[in-house]
Order: structure tokens, then C-alpha cells, then sequence
């Protein structure tokens, strides 16, 4: 009923977990692997998604069983000569195992404290299963952890052993050593220094994100907005669920008229009960949209076919709007969503269910463009970051990008998920890869990154995510290639930073919250605190408030500009030209400024730290004393603490005493006669 695997240390008995079900009698259960460290506790930590795929340099080894009922758990004995084994972690797995393999120790990142990684083989990929020591890790390599182990070369060849070489693999005096003093590299599976740790668990596991600690935090209560109510709760799948700037929100409610309440960011606080002035559409809101280059105007698309342009006056609104500032029709059916130009201002896209997305100049009132080729729903669609191209997501399976300025149809083709519930597309990588963030066959949420240069060739990445039947709504840092998404009535946003090569995306920590939210929105990056090291400022619509929400990059030396994570960054709030010169053949830039406060300096310039080491190696702790030794401490100790004694009177020394002719008088009062 279990696979025992031999312990490198001598036993009298082996507890074996049973199975919580009956197996047939040749199927495995339970697992035991042996821990080769002398350790207290270990932690493990299980994936939390499945991972598509995993090739690794340190894989030397595969086992595998295909069995109809399989174990789903792995246990872990202490290696110690102990009477009787104990097991330290239990590790539950989602997915069915077909088989485990360990990975080697040359390829663990010892800096992390981690002892063991194994590989679970699933139906459709290999998951890795990381074991970690609770140390504190990330600023010394932990010797005790990791005594010296054998390298990768051959004590002799085959021929040599035939002949009857008996020859020992090198010892660790000729092979390097997991010793901080090593000087070879990973190559010998050992750390060189741990000043050269990640440059060289780098070179080893691939590329690591500076952001996978990336934490996001609600911030305090009284920059909240409560007390709200009447959220529409059923907005389309194309909208985002509210919108906001850097001054003010838009949220859409239930009320009948399509109405869209406007809050000032400034004026945060419990929401009236009644009297809230509002936008009235007259009919059903689709989507809605602040213009980036006017915090005042916004745009609503309706299911009448119609686009709205308000205008929101100087402070907020103090009536109701029923008319607004530009109507704009074209379009024959229902509009799914609306973009701003990312460079030319008053230039606006149009999806809708007419199949066509249309281009318009606000200035103007016009129709400029019409662009073709759709054969379903238009599930999304997005702007190129210099503005030259148009990228779309259709439901009949295809990923289009467009060049309007040129032609009507679509420049270049290319299969997009495979799932028809939603998806959305967003350029990356300084607008060099698309990423599309839908389903997969089997329902499953997904990411899918795509080459600009061969749409054709499908995806050349992908990263599933989890099972839920909201559409993941992704935000695009450009400055750090961090996206960071959720879905309409999630709890949990998901973080990744891509990058322009394997494994392309980088998974760090995700954000959760109790309750589920309704949406969530970013502001500038001039919003951001540089100073806490905060890399994206979020809102966060739940049914009955907005909280901000700040995503932090934990930092040590907080007291400097880290200037590795605040490049220069583009100054999309302004435009760098006008559509009627976009549509005329221009191309604009963004200008850049910086984020550094004048008072900081950068990270990057400061002083080099002292390493200081704040405990002492283990075998100070573990050396045996003398009773000589142990006579002084102890001496020393009751010496110590008599002279405190002295120095510090106790309380009651200090109380005022009794007479005596006033305590006789208490104890033998005088008898009246």
C-alpha cells in the first residue's frame, strides 16, 4: 500500500501514512522522501496553479507510473536516528500524480533556504513542489543547511572500472563546496559568494522579477469612499466596471436612465444617503471612458448605438446632467467599448455588434475610419503604445491587428484563444508582444503572449491561471513590465512581470481582499509614493465602497530613490499632437520626466552597506562547556543581578514610615472610661 525510498541514516522503524481510500493492492499510496539535512521543520510550499510546462538543466532523472488511482500527497520523513520516523510536512497536490522526480541540489536557490524541490508529473504538466527551511533568507547562505556535497565529475570511466578501478567521486576539498568562501559558481551547483547569489542562481534558473514580493495594501480608512449605493452590477463583459483619473471616478448605477455617479478623489468620505447628482443617459450604459487628456470630458457609449461626451464642470457635479456636450452615430448596433488615442488628443474607437470598429474626431463630431474584417463579437481591443496600430480579440478565434491610417482591413492575422467567453489584449514589451488574457478549451483562464512580428505563429507563451468564469481585465505598467489583473467579482489579483524571453512571464505575489470587487482602476503614476517604494496606485469598487490600494516593492534602504524600479516615465497625460495630424500622416512621442524627489538620492549612488553579522554561527551555540565555564556564567549572572538590586531600590523603600507613638496608638488605642 506504499513506496518506501531508502534513508541515508540507519532505522529501526518507518511510520508510513495509510491510504484514505481503498486502492487495488499494487497501488501506491503514500510516498516517504528522505530529508539528507539534519532539520527541525521544514516547510512546504505547493504550487498554486498548474504549470504549463518546466524544462530545468538540473533534471536528471523522471519517474514515472501510470497508475488509475494515484497518490496526491508526498510525505516527508526526519532523517534522524530516531526510533521511530516523524513526518514533518504533508504536501496536498490539486492534480493526480503520475509520478515524482528530484530535482538535484545543484539546482536549488540556496539563498531562499530551500532543501528540496520536487517534481510532480501530472496529466498535462510537471509542477514543481519547492521545500523551504523557515529561515530568514536573502542576505547569508546558511552553511548549516548545507554541508558539502559531490559535483558533477566522474570519479573514473567505464573502461577504468572494468579493470577494476575502484576510484571515490572528489571530495569536497577538490571539488568546490557550498562554503560562502567558494569562488567556482553554479555551475559546480554551489554558491560562489552571497554577494554573487542571484547573478548566479540567474544564469542557473532563468531570469527572476525584482517584483515577485510585489505587495498590494488598502490604504487607510479615510481616503475611502463608503456608504455607496446602487451599483449596477451587470455591466458587459467588454466594460471594465468604472473608470477614473487622476482627479475623479465614474461609477455606473442601477437606476433606471443609464446613470453614472462622478466623485471628486478629493472630497473621499461617507457618500449622502440621497440628493447624489448624477449623468443621465436615457438608456443602458455599455461602456465609459475618461479622456486622458481632459479629466473633465467623458465619453459614454450606450446600447442605442450612440456615444455620449460629457463634460464634467470645475469641482465635481452639483446637478444633474441631461444633456450632453456631443452626440456621436455611426454605428448600427450596440457598442461594446470605447478607447482614447494613446498620442493624438480628441480621437476615439468604437467597437460594436455591427462587426465594424469605428474611428472618431471628438473635435470635429465626425466618423473618420471604419475598420472591417470581424466575423463575431469584438471581445477587445487596444492601441499600440506609439499609436500607429490598432490590436483586436474577436470571438471567431482571431487576433487582428490594424494600421488605419493605410487600409481598412486588418494588416495581420492570427489564432487567438481558443475558449469564446471574453477576452482582452493589451501590448507589452514596449508594443514588441501582445498579450491576451482569455480562456482556454477547457473553460480555463489564461494568458497568451504573441510576437507583433508573426501573429501567424500563434502564441509563443502561455500561463493558465484559474477557473472562474469572469474575464481577466489586465493593467499594463510599461516602466516596469509588470501587469496586474483580476476579474468582476474576484477576490484575488493576479501579478506578472514579462519579459522578451523565456519563460516570458514571471508570476509574483498576488493581492487578495475578503470580499469579492466589482473593479478595479489605476491612476497615474505621479499618484504613486515613491518614498514607499509604491509602483502602481489602484481603486477598488466593491458594492459598497472604493478604497485605494497601493502596490509596494519591499525595500530595506527606503530612505533612497530606487532608481532600478522608477525609470523615466512617459507623460501619457499630455498629448503630443492633435487628430486632425495623426489622421494627416504625423506621429507623435511622449515626452519623460522623472519621479525622483529632489530631496533623495539615488539607490544607485548611495554608500555601500557594511555587512554586519547580527548572529553567530551555529557552532557557537552547539560547542559544549566546561563546568568551570558554567560556574562563572552563573556567578557572574547572581553578581549582575545584586548589583541591579543596589542601583535600583525597590518601591517600598521609598514609602513613609510610621511613628512608633503613632503605632501604638493604632495597635493600643486608649479606653474611654
Amino acid at each position: 500500500m506504499s513506496v518506501l525510498l531508502p534513508l541515508p541514516l540507519p532505522l529501526s522503524h518507518t511510520q508510513v501514512c495509510p491510504p484514505t481510500s481503498p486502492t487495488p493492492s499494487n497501488i501506491p499510496r503514500s510516498v516517504l522522501l528522505p530529508l539528507p539535512l539534519p532539520l527541525s521543520h521544514t516547510h512546504v510550499c505547493p504550487p498554486t496553479s498548474p504549470t504549463p510546462s518546466l524544462t530545468h538543466p538540473g533534471l536528471s532523472c523522471y519517474l514515472s507510473h501510470s497508475l488509475s488511482h494515484t497518490p496526491r500527497s508526498v510525505l516527508l520523513p526526519l532523517p534522524l536516528p530516531l526510533s521511530h520516523t516523524q513526518v514533518l510536512s504533508h504536501c496536498l497536490t490539486d492534480a493526480p500524480t503520475r509520478g515524482v522526480a528530484m530535482v538535484p541540489k545543484l539546482a536549488l536557490d540556496v539563498m531562499s533556504c530551500e532543501v528540496m524541490r520536487v517534481l510532480q508529473l501530472t496529466d498535462s504538466f510537471i509542477v514543481p513542489i519547492n521545500y523551504h527551511v523557515p529561515r530568514k533568507s536573502g542576505q547569508e547562505f546558511h552553511a548549516d543547511l548545507y554541508p558539502d556535497t559531490l559535483g558533477r565529475t566522474a570519479a573514473m570511466s567505464a573502461a577504468e572500472w572494468w579493470k577494476g578501478g575502484e576510484k571515490q567521486l572528489p571530495s569536497s576539498s577538490a571539488a568546490p563546496s557550498r562554503s560562502p568562501s567558494s569562488t567556482s559558481g553554479l555551475s559546480s551547483g554551489f554558491l560562489p559568494s552571497p554577494s554573487q547569489s542571484g547573478k548566479a542562481i540567474s544564469s542557473m534558473l532563468g531570469p527572476s522579477s525584482k517584483f515577485r514580493h510585489l505587495q498590494g495594501a488598502v490604504l487607510h480608512r479615510d481616503t475611502h469612499f463608503t456608504n455607496l449605493k446602487g451599483l449596477n452590477l451587470t455591466t458587459p463583459g467588454e466594460c471594465d466596471g468604472f473608470c477614473a483619473n487622476r482627479h475623479r471616478v465614474a461609477v455606473p448605477l442601477a437606476t433606471a436612465g443609464g446613470q453614472i455617479a462622478i466623485f471628486e478623489l478629493s472630497q473621499a468620505g461617507k457618500l449622502a444617503d440621497t440628493g447624489l447628482p448624477t449623468i443621465q443617459n436615457s438608456v443602458n450604459v455599455a461602456d465609459f471612458s475618461w479622456d486622458p487628456f481632459n479629466s473633465h470630458r467623458l465619453v459614454v457609449a450606450g446600447e442605442d448605438a450612440k456615444i455620449r461626451v460629457w463634460q464634467v464642470p470645475e469641482g465635481g457635479l452639483t446637478e444633474t446632467l441631461t444633456e450632453p456636450e456631443t452626440i456621436l452615430q455611426g454605428h448600427t448596433e450596440k457598442i461594446y467599448s470605447v478607447k482614447f488615442h494613446p498620442q493624438a488628443s480628441g480621437l476615439l474607437a468604437s467597437s460594436s455588434y455591427d462587426q465594424t470598429v469605428r474611428l472618431w474626431n471628438l473635435e470635429s463630431g465626425d466618423e473618420v475610419k471604419v475598420l472591417r474584417g470581424h466575423q463575431d463579437q469584438i471581445f477587445g481591443m487596444a492601441w499600440s503604445p506609439d499609436g500607429k496600430l490598432l490590436a483586436t480579440v474577436c470571438k471567431d478565434g482571431k487576433l487582428r491587428i490594424y494600421d488605419p491610417r493605410k487600409s481598412a482591413d486588418p494588416v495581420q492575422e492570427g489564432a487567438g484563444p481558443e475558449g469564446h467567453r471574453g477576452a482582452r489584449v493589451v501590448w507589452v514589451c514596449d508594443g514588441k508582444y501582445l498579450m491576451v488574457s482569455g480562456f482556454d478549451s477547457r473553460s480555463e483562464r489564461t494568458l497568451y503572449l504573441h510576437s507583433v512580428e508573426s501573429l501567424s505563429s500563434g502564441a509563443i507563451a502561455s500561463a493558465p491561471t484559474d477557473v472562474s468564469p469572469s474575464t481577466l481585465i489586465p493593467f499594463y505598467d510599461p516602466d516596469t513590465s509588470v501587469v496586474i489583473l483580476t476579474g468582476k467579482g474576484d477576490t484575488r489579483v493576479y501579478i506578472f512581470e514579462i519579459v522578451p524571453e523565456a519563460p516570458y512571464f514571471l508570476e509574483c505575489a498576488s493581492f487578495n481582499s475578503s470580499e469579492p470587487h466589482k473593479g478595479l482602476a489605476f491612476l497615474p503614476k505621479t499618484e504613486c509614493v515613491v518614498q514607499e517604494v509604491e509602483v502602481a496606485r489602484g481603486l477598488r469598487l466593491s458594492k459598497t465602497s472604493i478604497e485605494p490600494v497601493a502596490f509596494r516593492v519591499p525595500r530595506v534602504r527606503k530612505e533612497f530613490f530606487q532608481d532600478d524600479v522608477y525609470p523615466d516615465t512617459a507623460v501619457w497625460w499630455e498629448s503630443s499632437l492633435t487628430a486632425s495630424a495623426w489622421l494627416a500622416g504625423s506621429d507623435g512621442k511622449h515626452q519623460s520626466i522623472s519621479l525622483k524627489p529632489k530631496d533623495m538620492t539615488p539607490v544607485s549612488e548611495a554608500p555601500k552597506e557594511v555587512q554586519v553579522r547580527k548572529y553567530l554561527p551555529s557552532s557557537h551555540y552547539l560547542e559544549e562547556k566546561t563546568d568551570e565555564q558554567k560556574k562563572d556564567e552563573l556567578l557572574s549572572a547572581m553578581i549582575g543581578k545584586l548589583g541591579n538590586m543596589d542601583d535600583n531600590p525597590l518601591p517600598q523603600e521609598s514609602f513613609q514610615g510610621v511613628e512608633d507613638d503613632e503605632w501604638d496608638q493604632i495597635c493600643f488605642p486608649p479606653h474611654n472610661v
